[in-house]
């Protein structure tokens, strides 16, 4: 049964009304989220820098046991990330509707916790699907423990994104940038534990790296929940007010707007979660140089993606209040922001790779010289589409934000899985390019994508 709204005469967002305004209004909710990206996603680079130290066969068995893992994840992320237009939009509207936003964060936990069971069971078939696709057999052996181990923290990981999603709206993002920190560091020290056997538990390596994330994720989901009940404004909410009471026309509404968002996301996701397993087919040392160069944009990819999501907020709040112009100038922000923001990574990446090559591989094993020589090659190629990436994901949160996905769901997958993807395989293995002939594909689905994005950004503005 749905809630009834009883509240006073609508109250409109008050939003900027200059372009200095709003890139200020911007960052200052922008910049914390960047950060708490960047953190968030520190856990997986944690665990890549740690099961490195293990050998080249346990990154490349991590490699394949993200690409399963964030498969799945990403079927669940469009409720998750529909939390941010759909709570900025009904505060624009009116910033006392605490109701409307209590429902669609409360259905929204409701439909991550539901599907868990499926992900899970899903989960156990890592091993059997990767043998299937080519890979290793000890590889994929290990790949299937590591999956496994991370799998009952997962919905302790989308929860908190949702939760994450409804704070933001409400320009909340310092604290929960601490709050991050303090999840990242404890999975750090979870995985010294545990990796390596230390403080008398015992050393369990890759399956240890699995249930220290899991752990981290559990405490982080729990750590977010008593901020929201101790601090004011996102207490008056009442999140989880009649929690267990369905109300099943939000939850229709959470599904219709996220579906599109999913779809759009794996569209993405997998093409850069199948260059893992092309890699595979070369070589167990391309794969795990590949998973290095990679994880190595994925971190830039944070700062860009975190202040697109500000945006996305932004924009929601100037829809939301039938502002033009504010729609305009969130766009035009955000976009601009996320440029310079990934260029923060990219550029110190691009000149110097071999110092980024020496965090993750000890450069005087003799073992890992092949995996070092690889990802020097690799990460100029990568740091040049970043560019790209961060209009891409701007434009795409922007299009979200205005609760626009069917469309830019269409032109992603043309983006990645028409263009990228045929690019990155038949350079890959039919071409002398070999490994080099991946990162030109992912190049030039990024590039097609922020073209495509980018146009329907603009027509919509219009």
């Amino acid at each position: 049964m749905s809630e009834t709204l009883t509240h006073s005469a609508p109250q409109k967002a008050v939003l900027p009304k200059t372009w200095f305004g709003e890139m200020r209004a911007l960052l200052w909710i922008g910049v914390p989220m960047a950060a708490a990206q960047l953190a968030q996603f520190f856990v997986f680079t944690i665990d890549i820098l740690m099961i490195g130290r293990i050998s080249p066969e346990d990154l490349a068995a991590a490699a394949i046991g993200t690409v399963i893992y964030f498969a799945l994840w990403m079927i669940g992320s469009g409720p998750v990330m529909a939390v941010s237009p759909l709570v900025s939009q009904a505060l624009g509207a009116d910033q006392n509707d605490t109701q409307d936003a209590r429902r669609s964060v409360r259905m929204t936990l409701w439909i991550v916790f539901l599907m868990t069971p499926f992900i899970i069971a899903l989960l156990t078939l890592t091993e059997p699907l990767a043998l299937m696709l080519g890979q290793d057999p000890e590889v994929s052996k290990k790949a299937g423990i590591y999956v496994l181990a991370l799998g009952p923290g997962l919905a302790f990981a989308m929860a908190t994104m949702a939760l994450r999603n409804f704070l933001a709206a409400l320009e909340k993002t310092k604290i929960p940038f601490i709050l991050v920190m303090m999840v990242t560091a404890m999975n750090a020290l979870l995985n010294y534990i545990f990796i390596f056997g230390h403080f008398g538990a015992p050393r369990l390596e890759l399956l240890g790296a699995g249930i220290a994330s899991s752990l981290s994720y559990i405490f982080g989901f729990f750590l977010f929940v008593l901020y929201i009940r101790l601090d004011a404004r996102a207490h008056s909410f009442q999140i989880f007010k009649n929690f267990w009471t369905p109300d099943w026309p939000r939850f229709k509404e959470v599904i219709i707007l996220g579906a599109p968002i999913s779809v759009t996301t794996w569209f993405e996701g997998m093409l850069f979660n199948a260059a893992v397993l092309i890699m595979g087919v070369i070589g167990v040392m391309e794969q795990a140089a590949y998973q290095i160069a990679l994880n190595v944009a994925a971190l830039a990819f944070m700062l860009p993606w975190g202040m697109s999501m500000a945006g996305a907020v932004r924009i929601g709040l100037a829809k939301g209040a039938g502002n033009k112009p504010a729609t305009r100038r969130a766009a035009s922000t955000t976009l601009v922001a996320s440029t310079l923001a990934i260029m923060l990574l990219a550029i110190p990446v691009g000149l110097f790779p071999e110092v980024t090559a020496s965090l993750y591989l000890n450069l005087e094993k003799a073992e890992n010289a092949e995996v070092i020589a690889l990802v020097i090659g690799f990460l100029p190629i990568a740091t040049a589409f970043m560019f790209f990436d961060a209009l891409q994901v701007a434009a795409n949160q922007l299009l979200r934000g205005l609760k626009d996905v069917n469309w830019p769901m269409v032109f992603t997958g043309i983006s990645y899985w028409v263009i990228g993807f045929p690019i990155a395989y038949i350079l890959a293995l039919k071409t002398e390019v070999g490994a080099n002939g991946v990162w030109y594909g992912l190049m030039a689905g990024l590039i097609a994508a922020s073209i495509l994005l980018g146009a329907r950004l603009w027509r919509q503005l219009r």
